[in-house]
Parts: structure tokens; sequence; C-alpha cells
């Protein structure tokens, strides 16, 4: 059996995040999109592994995934029959053909997200789907101090809405803050990324940015001791999902 590794491109504003739904369920999902597809293809019913699991709303740039096939198919024959029947916002960048044991959701090493931040006088008419737009320019510093006290391995209960899962740490690598005349990108690389997370994370930096929180307050948040919770996810449709690294 083969293992097979597509690199995907998704404009998720129409779609209910990755997750397929419950079983027997016609998900509007990106996961249900591309199964359909490759189960028109291949005849088998394979599953996909995927290395994050976006949420509703939320693009990516260089999805991961992998499934096993039995398909004779050449990997340019795979890529050229799922870009011409899957729907124009999702599209199938790279097709490789992995060893065995890679396996896209348990050997991600990092994950990076980048959210973007209209700041121009004007919001753009042709950005106003993939940039939320504040009406007001937030504290890059003010910012920057705040992304410094979450980098390192902390507990995220307070910056996601996780409900059951045995561990709420994980580990920010870095958060990079661009800022140019028009438009604001907050990075952030972790190891993994719980339910909302980024999103949360973001919208508590722009929060403090916008003098509404204080800087002090992420200590109490990142205290899974403390009733202090970080701010309400930011809106979907500004996050991209940039890169995983294996």
């Amino acid at each position: 059996m083969r293992n097979i590794k597509l690199t995907i491109e998704y404009d998720g504003s129409r779609y209910s995040g990755w997750q397929r739904l419950g079983k027997g369920e016609a998900a509007n999902t990106i996961e249900n999109k591309i199964m359909e597809v490759i189960r028109k293809m291949t005849d088998e019913n394979v599953e996909l592994f995927c290395g994050c699991r976006t949420e509703t709303g939320v693009h990516a740039n260089a999805q991961v995934v992998n499934f096993k096939t039995n398909t004779s198919m050449k990997t340019w024959e795979i890529k050229q029959y799922l870009n011409r029947y899957l729907p124009m916002d999702i599209a199938i960048l790279e097709v490789e053909e992995m060893q065995e044991r890679f396996h896209a959701s348990l050997n991600a090493k990092s994950i990076t997200y980048m959210y973007r931040i209209a700041i121009g006088d004007v919001p753009s008419v042709f950005d106003r789907k993939y940039t939320y737009y504040s009406f007001h320019t937030p504290d890059l510093e003010r910012m920057k101090l705040a992304a410094d006290k979450l980098v390192g391995r902390h507990d995220f209960k307070f910056l996601s809405t996780v409900k059951k899962t045995k561990s709420t740490e994980k580990e920010i690598l870095h958060i990079d803050i661009y800022k140019d005349l028009k438009e604001i990108q907050i990075t952030i690389c972790a190891n993994d990324f719980l339910h909302n997370m980024a999103r949360m994370i973001v919208e508590t930096l722009l929060d403090i940015g916008l003098e509404e929180r204080k800087v002090e307050e992420l200590d109490d948040i990142l205290n899974p001791d403390s009733p202090v919770e970080g701010s309400e996810p930011a809106d979907p449709k500004g996050l991209f999902l940039q890169e995983i690294q294996y």
C-alpha cells in the first residue's frame, strides 16, 4: 500500500473547517470535499490525516495531509485529477509518495499561523474576505511585550476553547509582529495548537495593543489556577495556516 502526501491550499470562507463531522453526515468541510474526489479517483474509502485541523472560516497556504492507497496512478496524475474535480477554492499544490511511517498528524515538529489585520484609512474592497479591519491602529510595542510573555512552554488552557484533552501545555517557538502602512501581520509558530488557540492569542494581543487590556494580564491568563481568561477568538477570515514543518 502506498502512502501519499498532499500539500494543499484553500480558501476556508465557505467551509466548516477542516474536520469531517460525524459518520454518514454530508459535512461541508475541506476534508470531506477532498475525500469525495479521492473516493471517485481510487474507488477506495481512504482516511485522511492532516497536519493541523483548521477551524471554520480559516484558510491555508500549505496544509499537509497523507492517506494510504492501492492506486497505481503516478503522483502527477493524482495531482491533475484532484485539481480537475475539486472546487476552485481548494488546490493541490504538491503530491509526493512518502515512506510508510510518514504521518501528517503525528510527525509534525512545528506549525505556523499568520493573522492579517488591515489598518489602512479605508478597508480594502478586495482584501476584506482575508483580513480583519481595525478602525484604530494598535500599539505594536505593547503587543510585542505581550508576545514575549507567550514564547516558551506554557499552559494555554485560558487561551483556547478546548473542552477535553490530556494536557493544555504547548510550546510557542516564536511570535513575529510586522507592520506597514496598510497591514499588521502576526505570525505564531508553535509545536502544536489547541482549538481556537491561535485566534485567542491574536485577539488578546490586539486588545492589549488597543489598550483594552494590560500587558500584565497575560501572567494571569497563563496561570491555570487563575480566573482570568484570554479574549474571545479573533475573526477567522484573517487567519492562515502558513507552514507545517516535519
